[in-house]
């Protein structure tokens, strides 16, 4: 098991790496600049723009700028924001949590509601509940999340009020304690809500699949004629062998949502990693920029060898060469 673990922890540094150099790439060889932005469309000093080439390092080739960028995240810098003025770290690390919280919430929901109406569904194969379940999962499955996110607000922000329509925050009641957090939680409705429904469908049909294929086999009909009770073999083979594409699943849909939820937070208006990535990519912030594929890159490359670490723990056929 050591030994597997630590083949994929090496297979992960190397995909980080790999990511890194891409994303460092296409963002300095897309059109525009920061530069430009920073000195000003309609009268640019020379001058100016001279010494904030200079100060960033943007007068060096690319090779020798990311060989410096490098050096610098194996020691934890990240650069300084071109825009702000301030350690890239220190802006992530205020959108990280509100990010995290509105994805991690999401997943485990989807995961929960997903996978007991794919339980269900299987068990009662081709009854009104399983079709009605299975048409319901393709069509938010083909939905667009910012179209679904404006029609929630329009439904229930904006006619019937039950939430509020943007932000995580009442900025005008000032709540502390426990009053915050009700109040962070009654804004983080909505944009979990979406999210939910986006991502239910996905366990929805990965379960009912597996716990169908896994019922098919052999050795369950031979549970079956030994005479062995239906729940019994549910819940100790057919449940157990059915969780590992679940759990597949879920670690990636985790990381999944984690890139994936920008654009439901410039819906929602929600302060997370979505709108500090759009105004990045509005000022051309290359280094802001950067520290946030690094992250996405971190989380999808941790989720992977996590979900992979437990399916083979799961199951121990999977770590066998």
């Amino acid at each position: 098991m050591t030994k597997y673990v630590m083949k994929r922890l090496i297979i992960g540094l190397i995909a980080v790496v790999l990511s890194v150099a891409i994303n460092f790439v296409l963002i300095r060889v897309a059109p525009g600049d920061p530069i430009t932005i920073m000195a000003g469309m309609d009268n640019p000093n020379q001058e100016m723009i001279d010494h904030l080439i200079s100060k960033y390092g943007l007068d060096k080739p690319i090779l020798t700028q990311f060989g410096i960028y490098l050096s610098n995240i194996a020691r934890g810098d990240f650069g300084y924001s071109y825009r702000n003025n301030q350690p890239v770290m220190g802006l992530i690390g205020q959108r990280l949590f509100p990010t995290f919280l509105m994805t991690f919430s999401a997943a485990i929901l989807a995961l929960v509601i997903g996978s007991a109406l794919g339980l269900a569904a299987a068990r009662t194969r081709d009854s009104r509940m399983d079709r009605f379940f299975s048409s319901i999962s393709y069509i938010f499955d083909a939905m667009p999340g910012f179209w679904l996110a404006l029609m929630l607000i329009l439904l229930f922000a904006s006619r019937l009020k039950w939430f509020p329509t943007m932000g995580m925050i009442n900025m005008r009641a000032g709540y502390t304690g426990w009053a915050h957090v009700l109040d962070v939680l009654y804004h983080l409705a909505l944009p979990v809500i979406c999210l939910v429904l986006l991502n239910v469908p996905r366990y929805f049909r990965i379960t009912r699949a597996a716990v169908l294929q896994v019922m098919s086999e052999d050795y369950i009909t031979l549970f079956r004629a030994s005479g062995m009770n239906e729940k019994q073999i549910f819940r100790k083979f057919v449940l157990k062998n059915a969780l590992l594409p679940t759990v597949t699943i879920f670690g990636l849909s985790l990381a999944g949502c984690f890139m994936g939820a920008s654009l439901i937070e410039i819906v929602f208006a929600w302060p997370g990693m979505g709108r500090l990535l759009l105004d990045a990519i509005t000022k051309r912030d290359y280094s802001v920029l950067s520290g946030v594929y690094f992250i996405f890159s971190m989380m999808l490359v941790s989720a992977t060898i996590l979900v992979d670490v437990v399916c083979a723990a799961l199951d121990p056929r999977i770590r066998l060469e």
